[in-house]
């Protein structure tokens, strides 16, 4: 049986709510990062993002959700429960070199990059995708999912994404 999950930037502390992402521009940045421990592999059902510019003739922002062997140091953030607040914790343990959000050090792959979706999204406004039973990518074991942001001029960034693991 497997269990979902969600992983967005919340507030950890009063008013908690959502936290948004400030990017630098033309500055890479993994806003989120899902570190597959070795004993389980995940299964992306579906991500979005959305941004809060404010210039109608913006340049798009390139988002890119990939995941590959090397991860980034970001702030730690723990998955939540997605659809079943009952169910057991995520296997995909919150850690500086884990499982988090808002990227201090953004490291390139050193390996094979395997692209999940890769869109121009301009920046007043957003994207979101569910993919289709049969048709979702599986993250392997001890891998990194992230969801690496390069806007070209300072906005911030709310995004999100939702798995299920074991990928079965």
């Amino acid at each position: 049986m497997s269990n979902e999950y969600n992983l967005m930037p919340l507030l950890t502390s009063t008013p908690y709510g959502v936290l948004p992402i400030a990017m630098v521009a033309a500055t890479a940045k993994s806003v989120l990062q899902v570190a597959t421990p070795s004993t389980t592999d995940i299964e992306v059902l579906g991500w979005g993002i959305s941004f809060n510019g404010v210039t109608s003739t913006a340049v798009p922002v390139q988002c890119e959700l990939f995941w590959t062997a090397t991860g980034a140091t970001v702030t730690a953030q723990s998955p939540a429960p997605w659809g079943n607040a009952m169910q057991p914790a995520s296997l995909c343990v919150s850690g500086t070199a884990a499982t988090g959000i808002n990227a201090g050090t953004e490291t390139a792959p050193a390996a094979q990059v395997n692209m999940v979706d890769a869109q121009f999204v301009h920046p007043q406004s957003g994207y979101a995708v569910w993919f289709p039973e049969g048709h979702r990518e599986k993250v392997s074991v001890s891998s990194f999912l992230r969801l690496r942001v390069t806007a070209a001029a300072v906005v911030s960034v709310i995004p999100w994404v939702v798995w299920k693991e074991p990928a079965v």
